[in-house]
């Protein structure tokens, strides 16, 4: 049962969490700009958000162990289905679909998002302090 503090940082704790998954991979990205054969990946972060909010399990599944000396793996980060080669990118005779503009302006605006949902985090965090010690 959630309580109502759950509830009302659970989206944005959801939002924070797949931006911050989506800059992995668009630094990823980056990183491989030069890696012949690496293929550009992305997330959809709104379906992710929209399948996350809606209870959707999303992850994939859970690694099985075959001897007991083995860990058991943790299962897939939220969003991980939503994750996809981008298309439309130009692949170079290399083989390599990384498009350094549109992943840079990708990445900042990714930024600029995760920073404004933390924003609003401090200012909702601000308010219920506000409100509990009654000033």
């Amino acid at each position: 049962m959630l309580s109502a503090l759950d509830r009302e940082f659970a989206p944005l704790q959801t939002a924070l969490n797949l931006r911050a998954q989506r800059q992995q991979l668009l630094s990823a990205n980056i990183a491989n700009a030069n890696t012949p054969g690496y293929k550009a990946v992305d997330l959809d972060f709104s379906a992710a958000y929209k399948a996350a909010l809606g209870g959707q399990q999303t992850g994939g599944m859970a690694l099985k162990t075959e001897q007991p000396r083995q860990l058991p793996g943790t299962a897939a980060p939220a969003g991980s289905d939503f994750v996809a080669y981008q298309a439309g990118n130009t692949v170079r005779l290399d083989g390599n679909s990384v498009d350094m503009n549109r992943e840079q302006a990708a990445f900042q605006k990714n930024s600029i998002q995760y920073e404004a949902d933390l924003t609003f985090l401090t200012g909702k965090i601000k308010t219920l302090t506000s409100a509990i010690t009654g000033n």
